[in-house]
């Protein structure tokens, strides 16, 4: 299970920018996921509360949205969603598409007391 890891690493991050501009608390972490970063939302959700126990993350709301990924069509340059890397271009079948996002995590926004 690396959700565990990934929680540790977000509570660090959040706890390190809390202290950076003064705040005491992290009320809650905007977390964007890539569709096809292999993170498990559930578990990551189940994690965090653990990983966030004991620091100024306790108690934080944990926010994920998932972001679909893209691909790139090497046959006809066509740009579509790609649901598993195993996916053909669905306008002409081509593959593999060159993935351009869905691998990412970021944190997009934290709220802070």
């Amino acid at each position: 299970m690396h959700e565990l890891s990934i929680a540790c690493g977000l509570v660090k991050t959040a706890v390190n920018e809390a202290e950076r501009h003064g705040a005491s608390r992290v009320v809650s972490i905007e977390l964007v996921l890539g569709a096809l970063t292999g993170v498990e939302p559930e578990a990551l959700s189940f994690c965090f509360p653990m990983a966030a126990a004991g620091t100024t993350c306790a108690g934080a709301e944990l926010k994920i949205e998932i972001e679909a990924a893209k691909g790139r069509c090497g046959r006809c340059d066509a740009t579509s969603e790609v649901r598993d890397l195993m996916s053909p271009c669905p306008h002409c079948g081509g593959w593999p598409l060159g993935l351009e996002g869905g691998r990412e995590m970021r944190v997009r926004a934290l709220e802070v007391t």
